[in-house]
């Protein structure tokens, strides 16, 4: 089922949208994408149709729809920001909805997070579930994919942890570094959302992967693998905020929020379904650790310059 019609993925020039494409041409399958970055370099030149969000103007964005018969999101922010912010997004992608019923779209996957709720004090984690909701109102067919934390080359926050682990002489948790995560690799996670396009039956899926590490855990794995092991200490919440803005600073980005410390700390990145990826971290940094953290990865960089690779930037 999965080859029939057209499947329009977000963001396919970017990072688990990428992956999703990737898979999905590979099956034979016709694939386009809504983006804000179309001439930024990829692999898909020429082999994906591009179009534009066009969030202001929902009858453009329905007529790009038009003829698909899967939609793969993966648009959102991960922080509030002055260019743009979480209630922006939550807007966006109920036009996003809309648009896509209107057009026929008979399937959405959408990937969401570990534990989102409406009651949640975390613009992050609220407003995921007020989309979550929102789709099932939509009377689509559906999957809901929850990743906690999503592994890959392109990734931001292992990678910056071997960052900071090539270039310090030892790094801070926040409070004991106790919180879990159930970080997925990429990969697996485009693989979920394909076999979950390919189904018909609503669904709610925790994305999580195979390995369960605390915060303390995970800067250990990561320094091991790369050969740069260093003490671990805890540091009060505001403490591990400060060092983080501190090189957000420097590096004319937003390295880590009160926000994403909360949610960590809450341990909203942990569940304890069964794994639905096979990729184990543990093996994926020692395979990668001649690449982990040598270059930076900027949020707000991949934002300023949409000509360039993720991997770049």
């Amino acid at each position: 089922m999965t080859g029939r019609g057209t499947h329009m993925v977000t963001g396919a020039f970017g990072y688990s949208g990428r992956y999703i494409a990737r898979r999905l041409i590979e099956r034979g399958c016709e694939v386009r994408t809504l983006t804000d970055s179309p001439r930024r370099g990829s692999e898909f030149e020429g082999r994906v149709g591009v179009f534009p969000f066009s969030f202001d103007d929902p009858d453009r964005l329905a007529a790009s729809l038009e003829g698909v018969r899967t939609l793969y999101n993966t648009y959102w922010v991960r922080f509030d920001h002055k260019r743009f912010n979480h209630r922006q997004a939550i807007e966006n992608t109920r036009i996003l909805f809309d648009s896509a019923r209107r057009a026929g779209v008979e399937r959405v996957v959408h990937v969401s997070i570990t534990n989102p709720s409406e009651d949640s004090p975390l613009p992050y984690f609220r407003g995921k579930a007020e989309l979550e909701r929102a789709l099932a109102e939509s009377g689509m067919s559906h999957a809901i994919l929850r990743p906690a934390v999503i592994f890959g080359r392109e990734d931001i926050l292992v990678n910056n942890i071997a960052w900071t682990l090539r270039r310090f002489p030892a790094f801070a948790v926040f409070g004991d570094g106790s919180c879990r995560l159930r970080p997925i690799y990429v990969d697996d996670l485009a693989k979920l959302a394909v076999e979950a396009g390919a189904d018909t039956a609503n669904a709610v899926i925790d994305a999580v992967g195979p390995e369960t590490f605390t915060f303390r855990e995970l800067v250990r794995v990561i320094g091991e693998s790369i050969g740069r092991p260093r003490p671990v200490f805890g540091a009060p919440p505001f403490l591990a905020r400060w060092v983080a803005s501190c090189i957000g600073l420097v590096q004319g980005d937003v390295s880590l929020t009160a926000e994403e410390i909360e949610g960590l700390m809450g341990n909203l990145l942990c569940v304890e379904s069964p794994p639905a990826g096979s990729t184990r971290l543990t093996e994926w940094t020692r395979a990668n650790a001649d690449i982990l953290g040598r270059r930076y990865a900027n949020e707000l960089a991949r934002r300023r310059h949409r000509d360039r690779p993720y991997d770049e930037l």
